[in-house]
């Protein structure tokens, strides 16, 4: 049986993707309260109450439209926040501010007992390394590209010796702007004649390039699975959205399974997988993103997405939070 109470989602203001699953939410007449970390002030505020007896965490949460019982929360749609800059104080204030706000308004959110996440940012946290993916992958059974990740030029070109066609891509991604612009990093072919000593900086994931002749992207929002294959011809097909074809796809059942076991670990309500197609048919792990982006697919397919995590949210006692 669904709890009852609000569904709080948290993300920035322009986050569309948001905006469907709260559509839907608004549809079965589910209280929604929307806000951002960055809000914090005049826009939104907290009470938090911890009493002993009973043990139990009460009081408020506003915004500029909602307010909301803490104990009533149902679930936490934990989408794409941003937090709090504080750049109109001293830089000593500033830091000591964020870490108030990430730590106050942070930590009685996590504390909440009885309602269910999608996904709790500290699994989320936990989730986002690649090379702890590619080990939870390989024991899993999955396809896995051979890998080097180092910060050694001299181990880096050997790699590439040993596995000819070779690519580089960033272990995290982060913002950049160079001049004003902004930049980001593709998944780009690399040579051992390219690298130099910079390479020491910091560590960088090197992968053998798998032949492939398509992409898939699997979102799994709690037991449902959405497949679409991508066809494009590029390395990274997120460098030129107008040139993909999308195609929804059945996956075996044992790779299904997998996915769902690989979420399960981590303790994951929902998740996007990027697998490379080869010539044979078969499937090789790429990465997870524990918190992709996946609205244009809906747009692209048809597939009801913001529906199901409608649903999880409404339904997903099997995530709560104990």
């Amino acid at each position: 049986m669904a709890k009852k109470g609000s569904v709080l989602v948290v993300t920035e203001p322009h986050d569309v993707t948001a905006d469907l699953v709260i559509s839907h939410l608004n549809q079965r007449a589910v209280p929604v309260a929307r806000f951002n970390p960055a809000d914090i002030g005049a826009g939104l505020s907290i009470a938090a109450r911890f009493d002993t007896y009973p043990a139990r965490i009460t009081g408020q949460l506003r915004t500029l439209s909602r307010s909301v019982a803490l104990d009533e929360v149902r679930a936490i749609y934990w989408r794409r926040p941003v937090w709090p800059v504080f750049d109109r104080l001293p830089d000593a204030d500033a830091r000591f501010a964020q870490a108030q706000v990430r730590y106050g308004l942070g930590g009685f959110l996590y504390a909440l007992r009885g309602c269910w996440w999608v996904n709790h940012p500290l699994r989320n946290a936990a989730a986002d390394y690649k090379p702890a993916q590619l080990a939870l992958a390989h024991s899993f059974g999955l396809r896995v590209p051979p890998t080097l990740v180092t910060n050694d030029p001299d181990e880096a070109r050997r790699f590439i010796r040993e596995h000819g066609r070779v690519i580089y891509k960033a272990l995290r991604w982060t913002s950049y702007a160079r001049d004003g612009v902004s930049l980001t990093t593709w998944t780009e072919p690399v040579s051992a004649e390219e690298l130099d000593d910079t390479v020491r900086v910091a560590p960088h994931l090197f992968q053998a390039r798998v032949d492939k002749i398509a992409d898939l992207r699997v979102l799994i929002v709690g037991r449902r699975v959405f497949a679409v294959r991508i066809t494009s011809g590029l390395l990274d097909w997120r460098t030129d959205y107008a040139g993909l074809r999308y195609d929804v796809v059945d996956l075996p059942d044992r790779l299904s399974r997998t996915l769902r076991a690989y979420l399960d670990h981590y303790g994951l309500a929902s998740g996007s997988f990027d697998l490379a197609v080869d010539r044979e048919g078969e499937y090789h792990w790429l990465e997870l993103n524990p918190n992709g982006q996946w609205a244009w697919l809906e747009e692209e397919t048809g597939l009801e997405m913001a529906a199901a995590f409608a649903d999880l949210l409404i339904e997903g006692e099997a995530h709560a939070v104990a």
